[in-house]
């Protein structure tokens, strides 16, 4: 079968994205981003996912470029002008100043702020009586365009306890569109964050369509209600895949027929496979990996979002 994807080839510049998302960890949504990059062969990847990125561990980029990014401010101490007054320290409403800094030519001892518990408020800087307070731009992670086997990759990997993962997410999907504008590339595929907080919003605005990849549990089912509301309410057109469906046969009939409900397409289901985990030890997707089983299922489910993404525009009634 020709698995080479034609999403794009109308007279309009824009690349199609397509966001798969899930309401919990662990679905399969990287998975399956890796098969359908695989299936498409002309694709840009946009790996969304940037608190707890793993699609580089099936598709192997090897980084062309290196960003760093700066989603915040944060407070440091000067500690040759610091007096040592403690209005800082009073202020502070995060616990983030403490009386252990460096001394300097007037004093043994100076405060210091705890880069991790700083919030980047910005309070002790304005007010601090000697100045001795910088409120710099923080790097707070990087972001990286990548070559892989299937096209360009744009990722990104969040600091500790860093700040501002929308932004992050916006800058990846940004990237990815620009490159897919660059080299004629009509499909950004965009493997999201689970759940429905900023990241996932980041990454589902102005999409052609999101998938929803969910399991047969009762989690999965709470779980895709709420991704539901949520794509509802951006007006985006979103399709439902049941992974692992196998394995609790009737949870994945109250999943479609509550899908059915809320006005979501089933994309289809995909049966529970221990080839999946055989494939990514071997750094391959489950369709480089074998033929029959999921491999089919997923092949089938392509198929369908191709389909589907054609005449996305309308979100679902």
């Amino acid at each position: 079968m020709n698995g080479h994807v034609t999403l794009g080839a109308d007279k309009s510049p824009r690349a199609k994205q397509i966001t798969v998302i899930s309401g919990k960890g662990g679905t399969g949504k990287t998975s399956l981003v890796a098969c359908f990059a695989a299936l498409s062969r002309h694709v840009v990847l946009a790996d969304c996912d940037v608190d707890a990125a793993d699609l580089h561990l099936v598709v192997e980029p090897r980084i062309i470029r290196r960003e760093a990014f700066t989603g915040g401010k944060r407070a440091r101490i000067k500690a040759d002008q610091c007096t040592a007054c403690g209005r800082c320290e009073e202020l502070c409403r995060f616990g983030a100043i403490s009386f252990d800094g460096p001394g300097n030519s007037f004093i043994k001892k100076t405060f210091r702020v705890d880069p991790i518990a700083c919030e980047g408020c910005g309070v002790c800087h304005w007010f601090c009586p000697a100045e001795a307070i910088e409120f710099l731009p923080a790097v707070s992670g990087e972001w990286f365009i990548s070559e892989t086997r299937f096209g360009p990759m744009v990722h990104a990997k969040l600091g500790v306890a860093a700040e501002n993962s929308g932004k992050l997410v916006s800058i990846v999907r940004s990237e990815a569109m620009r490159i897919a504008g660059e080299v004629g590339c009509g499909l950004v595929l965009v493997d999201g964050s689970p759940g429905i907080g900023c990241p996932v919003i980041a990454s589902i605005t102005g999409v052609d369509l999101v998938l929803v990849v969910t399991e047969p549990t009762l989690s999965g089912l709470h779980d895709l209600e709420r991704v539901a509301d949520l794509t509802r309410h951006f007006g985006t057109p979103a399709m439902v895949c049941i992974n692992k469906w196998d394995l609790n046969a009737e949870m994945s009939g109250n999943i479609e027929a509550m899908a059915r409900r809320r006005g979501l397409h089933l994309a289809g289901r995909v049966r529970y496979d221990r080839a999946v985990t055989e494939a990514q030890v071997q750094r391959k997707t489950t369709v480089e990996y074998k033929e029959d089983g999921s491999a089919a299922d997923i092949r089938d489910l392509w198929e369908q979002i191709k389909a589907k993404v054609g005449s996305a525009g309308t979100a679902p009634a």
